[in-house]
């Protein structure tokens, strides 16, 4: 899983409402242009015509030659006017969470400083608005919820995604004779060094490819994310062929080029994963079902190599044809997102590749490659379990009054989350472990390494998609220096890296301004 979550910006501002104006009731008698002045003046108008004073002021009424005289007794006392204006705008003064809306309601009718001290008494708008949010009660409509969100994608497409994320898996399985040798470097196997020298080549480059591309489509510009990927994939394949022969040692040349097969495979379906093609993916991985006989039988080594290749030649076939977009260049002038932002991507790409390179090592190499599998295959369920994540907070950010019930129920949802990606991944170990001849059960400190591990790489993936990025790639880097400098210490590492993580994610997480746009 590569990128981030993303979420459009709206489109449209809501202006603020006009208030309603009544027309003053004329007196018994009056004539002239008086007669229809407004009760009270706003604007540049209130300062040379005032009509209402503060408090209980007796009212006067011009007589028939224009002079005033004092009201009969038959007409009340004035009102007061800020009841007036309570009752004229207090529709919308009723769903103000602040009186600085009303401020803002007020100050956009043209209600000067000054026509307010003299209408109403009050030394400013803010003033004014306090004393209205005072009065007017509270009514704030309950939202209904929304019956569906964007974030609650399906659980057939994120499966498919793991799926297509472990299925590589097999091309392993196939070369295992083809890149048999000698003893290689530092105890490891001949030929491991190029092959993850390019892997984490690969993993570091095409993370970071993945976020430019991912900003792009987030900005709905799918052409200028084609573009990029026809450059970057490209590139990405060449540094990771290049890093893998510049770190084979003589007689790992096989290994080297295996190496550089798998550069251009992981280019190709970062193309493909990006730009929503997994079945196209699929159908390219096809040809590496063929490895399944092998866990029983010997295979010869030519047809061992075609399905290899099949399976490449297909993947950077569906990949250029997904490309062809990516050709034509879209209006020009328009700046990109800056590359330096997808830096932290790719070292985010590098901590989670080295965590799960040392969940396989284990006490056998197939107790091993079976962790490296179930984690692999649970990115599917986790990414799922992101969007759900996402999705159910956002509903909380509708549907809740107070910031302390949001808090609650974010964190609930977050253990709920979180839980629910751990016994998947249990589920899929023990799964491996059954299907795999001769695989044997994975002890309790080894499942509880792979529980901490998967924890870290749930965590990580969250708070990236919430754009805490750099925190979880200093911790995941951190904690993968640990278990490469003392692999004995990996418990602990991948234990402290979870729980700095679960600590970022709450405290993060549990504002509200985390989950807007």
């Amino acid at each position: 899983m590569s990128g981030s979550l993303w979420l459009k910006r709206p489109t449209t501002d809501t202006p603020l409402p006009a208030i309603p104006r009544p027309r003053r009731e004329t007196a018994p008698g009056a004539t002239g242009p008086e007669a229809s002045a407004p009760v009270a003046a706003t604007g540049a108008t209130a300062a040379t015509a005032p009509t209402a004073a503060v408090g209980p002021v007796a009212a006067v009424a011009p007589d028939a030659q224009g002079a005033a005289a004092p009201a009969g007794p038959a007409q009340a006392l004035a009102a007061d006017p800020l009841d007036e204006l309570a009752a004229r705008i207090g529709a919308f003064a009723a769903v103000a969470v602040h009186p600085d809306e009303i401020a803002a309601l007020l100050e956009s009718d043209g209600m000067t400083d000054g026509h307010i001290r003299l209408t109403y008494g009050r030394a400013d708008s803010f003033a004014l608005a306090e004393d209205l949010y005072a009065r007017v009660e509270r009514r704030h409509p309950t939202p209904e919820a929304p019956s569906g969100d964007a974030w609650h994608t399906g659980l057939a497409g994120c499966l498919l995604r793991g799926l297509v994320f472990a299925l590589p898996g097999l091309a392993y399985v196939l070369a295992a004779p083809l890149l048999a040798g000698e003893q290689g470097r530092f105890g490891l196997p001949g030929g491991t060094v190029p092959l993850l020298a390019g892997a984490v080549t690969g993993w570091v480059w095409n993370q970071a490819l993945s976020h430019r591309a991912y900003t792009w489509l987030g900005l709905g510009d799918r052409p200028a994310a084609a573009r990029a990927l026809l450059v970057g994939a490209p590139l990405g394949a060449l540094v990771g062929t290049a890093v893998a022969l510049a770190t084979a040692a003589p007689g790992e040349t096989p290994a080297a080029l295996f190496a550089a097969g798998q550069a251009v495979y992981l280019a190709a379906a970062t193309v493909l994963l990006v730009l929503g093609r997994e079945r196209a993916l699929l159908c390219a991985l096809v040809p590496l079902a063929g490895a399944v006989p092998a866990f029983r039988w010997d295979l010869p080594d030519a047809l061992r190599a075609g399905l290899l290749l099949a399976a490449l030649t297909a993947s950077v076939v569906f990949a250029g044809l997904v490309l062809r977009p990516g050709a034509r260049r879209g209006a020009a002038g328009r700046a990109g997102p800056p590359r330096a932002a997808s830096l932290a991507y790719g070292l985010f790409g590098l901590g989670s590749g080295l965590l799960v390179l040392h969940a396989g090592v284990g006490d056998t190499p197939v107790s091993g490659a079976g962790a490296v599998i179930a984690l692999t295959l649970s990115m599917g369920p986790a990414e799922w379990l992101l969007h759900r994540f996402r999705g159910e907070s956002l509903i909380r950010l509708r549907t809740l009054a107070t910031a302390r019930e949001f808090r609650r129920a974010v964190t609930g949802t977050l253990v709920l989350c979180l839980g629910g990606y751990l016994t998947v991944l249990v589920a899929l170990t023990l799964a491996v472990t059954l299907a795999w001849p001769g695989a044997p059960w994975p002890t309790l400190p080894r499942l509880v390494t792979l529980l901490l591990i998967g924890t870290v790489l749930w965590l990580g993936l969250l708070l990236q998609a919430f754009g805490a990025v750099l925190s979880a790639a200093a911790v995941c880097l951190l904690a993968a220096a640990a278990e490469v400098l003392a692999p004995a210490a990996g418990p602990v590492a991948a234990g402290g890296a979870a729980a700095v993580l679960a600590v970022l994610a709450r405290v993060l997480l549990v504002r509200p301004t985390a989950h807007r746009a």
